[in-house]
């Protein structure tokens, strides 16, 4: 069960769940976190994201792809994200969320 991609993408998106409001995590964080891959992570939020706080996982970069844009910029807004001066990417730096008890949620949620 837990290789299955049914399993994955149920991980995913209750990681994603996890991520507090005004935080961000890269999908290589999501990935380190449940033993997957960025690259995997982002197709599954790609397909299955919609249901979750999306805009709060972007790329290492703090970027989401240009269609995604519009709508992230207003929640990112609403949440108190800061991004660079062109609004294209949050600054995941600033608004990493904390990966030590974000991780901790994830094992006490199992």
């Amino acid at each position: 069960m837990e290789n299955s991609a049914e399993w994955t993408v149920e991980q995913v998106l209750r990681a994603v769940d996890l991520v507090p409001p005004g935080c961000v995590v890269s999908y290589g964080d999501i990935a380190d976190l449940i033993g997957s891959t960025p690259r995997r992570v982002g197709t599954i939020m790609a397909r299955h994201g919609a249901a979750v706080a999306w805009w709060r996982v972007t790329n290492a970069a703090g970027a989401l792809p240009p269609g995604l844009l519009p709508r992230a910029r207003e929640h990112w807004a609403a949440e108190g994200l800061t991004t660079d001066p062109d609004a294209t990417r949050v600054r995941i730096a600033a608004h990493r969320a904390d990966l030590v008890a974000w991780a901790a949620a994830y094992d006490r949620d199992r």
